[in-house]
Parts: structure tokens; sequence; C-alpha cells
């Protein structure tokens, strides 16, 4: 008997390829159309997908990005829809057309936060980047709009060889705004970002490292990588009990490309990253359930038979290297992640730690309380919260529990703007 497909962690929905900037490395090769194409997937059938990713999970994310979907009129139409379904709501966006307006619109549609794409302090730099003048200043007005709304900011900062010494002084701007996340993306040559020099091998070494670093030693940001799952290899190397890597349960770093994440396009066709063109299937020929458990590359990417230095690795299990690179340019699913710089040592592959979840009771109260926690940070506070429980020698969690640990984390007083937005009120009471 076939073992049971988890849900997806993440679902994308690009709404649109119309944009108002013409970024170089846009995976998407999306365009400044005025009108959207006619054959994106209109307001009814976005709705119907949202009920159908719903129904597999209440607790998958789903990001609204393009394009630019602040262009879909309908947006705040969809994002209150998914929001009524249970589901998590972020959106992705350029930043240029959140003014105060837009802002309280997709806080009152039930948008819980935005992430924000800036690649540079510096100006000309950022916009020479997006291929728009002014795109800079926007933005900046975009990220203080939404600050000044309460709604949550994660900033996405895209690195190449000639921004990377800026990394440090992003981290810095991002814990100034009480940004929620700061996502350091490592492009993959797909789309027009085929035309754009990518990122040197000793480069991405150098800063996947510092990535690293401060996702372990920030309290008040969290910092990840995205397309770099080599991440997780850096995060045992610098800390073994760091509770941060897929062996202790956590997703953070690694690549979820069909396993736990998928992409839908304008056009409705399923795949599994977006930087991996291929569709499984189109949601308007089969439900979105269906793709997601039984589409073959999924089913590939579940059970990965890798070549190379990934397949010789003895971090196979907890990185596997990202899909998309050798996919994108040998077509070859399986093949080694060339932009890692790991040589195999030839050790005993690390084995992935069995999820603890269940071992404990829950009592109501934590289990509403714990449905309010950002979905990527869900699973580590529960496990967090049973390893507290467990050290009092008890064998429920309460309420009171979470509270505790997020006075014990950060103080009573201390509590990051971005936790508090995200939790319901009376979530730090006792009793």
């Amino acid at each position: 008997m076939a073992a049971p497909v988890e849900s997806p962690y993440l679902v994308a929905l690009n709404l649109t390829r119309r944009c108002n900037l013409k970024c170089a490395h846009c995976y998407l090769d999306a365009g400044t159309r005025d009108c959207g194409d006619a054959n994106e997937l209109d307001t009814d059938e976005t709705k119907d997908l949202l009920d159908d990713i719903a129904a597999l999970s209440d607790g998958t994310m789903v990001v609204l990005t393009g394009g630019e979907p602040l262009l879909r009129r309908d947006i705040e139409d969809l994002a209150r829809h998914a929001t009524e379904c249970g589901l998590m709501v972020v959106v992705g966006t350029n930043g240029i057309l959140l003014n105060e307006d837009r802002v309280a619109r997709l806080v009152d549609a039930g948008i819980k936060g935005v992430g924000i794409s800036l690649d540079s302090l510096n100006p000309e730099y950022h916009d020479a980047f997006r291929g728009a003048p002014g795109s800079w200043r926007k933005t900046m007005a975009g990220i203080d709009n939404c600050r000044r709304a309460g709604l949550a900011v994660q900033l996405h900062f895209s690195v190449t060889d000639d921004n990377a010494h800026e990394l440090d002084d992003m981290i810095g701007f991002a814990r100034s705004i009480e940004a929620m996340v700061l996502n350091v993306f490592f492009l993959v040559c797909t789309g027009r970002g085929e035309k754009v020099t990518n990122i040197s091998r000793d480069t991405y070494e150098a800063v996947l490292r510092r990535v690293t670093q401060a996702a372990h030693d920030i309290d008040d940001l969290m910092v990840r990588a995205k397309c770099a799952p080599h991440f997780k290899r850096m995060a045992i190397e610098l800390d073994p009990e760091w509770p941060i890597t897929l062996a202790h349960g956590y997703d953070a770093g690694g690549c979820l490309a069909g396993t736990r994440y998928c992409r839908v396009t304008p056009e409705g066709d399923v795949t599994a990253c977006p930087y991996m063109e291929e569709a499984v299937g189109s949601i308007r020929e089969q439900p979105f359930a269906d793709i997601w458990r039984d589409a073959p590359m999924f089913q590939e990417l579940r059970a990965p038979k890798l070549e190379g230095r990934c397949g010789a690795c003895e971090y196979r299990k907890l990185c596997g290297g990202c899909r998309a690179r050798p996919f994108a340019r040998d077509g070859e699913l399986m093949g080694e992640d060339f932009l890692c710089a790991y040589e195999p040592g030839g050790g005993a592959v690390i084995e992935p730690l069995q999820d603890s979840a269940g071992t404990l009771n829950w009592s109501a109260d934590a289990e509403g309380r714990l449905k309010h926690v950002p979905p990527f940070v869900r699973r580590m506070v529960r496990k967090r919260a049973e390893e507290y429980v467990t050290g009092e020698g008890r064998d429920t969690v309460t309420g009171d529990d979470l509270s505790a640990l997020l006075r014990r984390r950060f103080g009573e007083d201390g509590v990051p703007a971005f936790l508090r937005n995200q939790m319901p009120k009376g979530f730090m009471r006792d009793g």
C-alpha cells in the first residue's frame, strides 16, 4: 500500500503575466501588457482552485503572485475567498502599487503579509535590475505603507555577484523596519533569467554561509535561503543541535519542489516550482488534488534517485540539491546541483529524525492558538512546545505553555510586531 502523500506546505499562484516592471531576471518572462491574457484563470476558476487546495489542508500557505498580482482587479476578492477557506494568504509583489488605500484593502481581505522584492539599498542598482527608473522609491513607499497598517513584510533579496556585498546591509535594513522575514533568493536561470549572469560558485558559497550564520544568530528576524538547499548542510556544520534543519523537523532552506510545494501558472498549469517550466497537469483538466498526488514528476521528486555528487553525498536526504538547476540547464531532473562546491566525504547518510507530532496531548486551547502561528514556523513551535512540556514531566501542551515559550524567547513586552499581528486577540493571556 502506497504511503499517504503529505498536503502541500506552500502553493504559489501566478495570477497574471502582466507586470509594471521589466526585470532582467524574471522567471516568468512577464510582460508590461495593460490587459491580461485571455487565457488566464478567471475569478471563478481561481476560487475553485483555492477550494481544492483548502480541501487538502487548512495549513497550506497560498502566495498570490505574478507578474505583478496587484494588477489583477479581483485580487482582494480572491484573498478574501482564500481566507474564508481557512488558508493563510500572502502576496508577492514588487511593492510599487502598495499605496495606503490598496494596503488597507488587502488587510481587510485577510492578507497576512506581503513579500516585497528589494534587490539593493542603492536606488540606481535596484532600478536598473527592475528595469524602471523610480521603482526603488515607490517600493520603499510601499514598505512604509505596510508598516503603518501593521501588515507583516517579508523582504525578497535576489543575490548576484553584483549585489552580494550588500547582504549585511540588507539584514540590517530588514531588522530596522521590523520585517518578518528576509528571503535571500539564489536565482535559477529560466525565463528572462537565462540572459542574466547568475552567481559564481565562490560567491554562492560565501553568501550562503553568511545567511546560515545570520539565521542562527539573529532572534528578531527570520533569515532564510531560497533555492539553496545546501543551507541544510551548512546549518548542521555550524550547529548540529540547531532545530532549523530537516533532521530536526523544520523545512527552512530546503528544496520543497513537488514534495511540499508547487506553483500554478496564470493559465492553470501545475509545475513543481516556478523555475521548472514543465507542466505536470492542468487544473482545467483534472482536480488539483489528483495532480498533486499522482503527477509522475512529483512522485519522482518524492523518491529521488540522485546522480553525480548529489547521489554520493552524505547529506542527500537533508539537502538533495536544487532540482531545478540541472533540469533547466541539462534536462536532468536528478542531476547534480552544479552550484554546490561540496565534495562528498564518503560518510554514512545522515538520516532525518522522525516527526514527533502526536506523541503528546494538546489541549483545545493550545491547538486553537497553534493554528494562528504562521505555517512556516508552526512545526518548530509544536516541537519546542512538546520538548518544553516533556521536560516539565507532563503529557499535555496547554495554551499557557505557548505563552510561556513566547515570553521566554522574546521577553514580557518584546514580542515582535510581525508575531503580534499574526496572533489572535488574547494569545498571550495566561489562565
